[in-house]
């Protein structure tokens, strides 16, 4: 059986071949996470619809169900 040295030469260069692995993936994942969103063009919204005022609680024909069938 035979023992293999590792030099300090090769310790670093498996060091910087990790290390440059590892970055290269993290950079991958940043690519693929953020997907079309720097592809995609900006879309100007239409006119803005304004909400209609709240004009209060009403009963409509959908809650007037609920309180024949609900016991209160």
């Amino acid at each position: 059986m035979s023992e293999k040295r590792v030099t300090p030469n090769r310790r670093k260069d498996r060091r910087a071949f990790l290390k440059n692995v590892l970055i290269g993936g993290g950079a991958a994942a940043v690519t693929l996470a953020s997907g079309n969103v720097a592809a995609t063009p900006e879309q100007k919204p239409n006119a803005v619809q304004a909400k209609p005022e709240s004009q209060g609680y009403h009963v409509t024909p959908h809650i007037e169900q609920y309180y024949k069938v609900a016991d209160f």
